[in-house]
């Protein structure tokens, strides 16, 4: 083997080991983080883990005992998924790194994730109109200007 091509070999070796070393940490440290929420109508508290799970609910001055049952329901739905939301960005922010093509001459290439499939709602928070519609408009509009 050529001294250049077993150069290139260690180089590559060093980086997939750095990035494995680095994800490793990644995950570590999101399995420790949690995001806590408030539904809008300040009701409901909940918790959600770095798995998207949620892992702790609580109720505020019992004004849910006042509410409907659909009212409760919502409120619930609503704390849940905007945790939901706020793990999953913090997911995307943390392995953003290895997403991104390396350095000049660095064999990293660079992950190609597709976030709606890993999260599909979760990335809405509960909201209508999150931004899918229009980034899939401006996708549409790019495709339509390469003719």
């Amino acid at each position: 083997m050529s001294e250049p091509l077993q150069e290139r070999i260690a180089q590559a070796m060093a980086e997939l080991q750095a990035t494995q070393a680095a994800v490793a940490r990644a995950e570590a440290d999101l399995r420790q983080a949690s995001a806590t929420v408030r539904s809008s109508d300040r009701v409901v508290e909940a918790t959600i883990g770095g798995q998207g799970e949620l892992t702790g609910l609580k109720f505020f001055d019992n004004r849910h005992q006042n509410m409907t049952g659909p009212q409760l329901a919502s409120s619930i739905m609503e704390a849940v998924q905007q945790g939901r939301a706020q793990m999953a960005r913090r997911v995307m922010d943390t392995f953003e790194p290895f997403t991104r093509p390396g350095p000049e001459g660095s064999m990293h290439r660079g992950v190609d994730l597709d976030w709606n499939r890993v999260f599909g709602s979760a990335l809405e928070g509960g909201q209508a109109g999150s931004g899918r519609a229009s980034k899939n408009r401006l996708r549409d509009e790019i495709h339509e200007d390469t003719d």
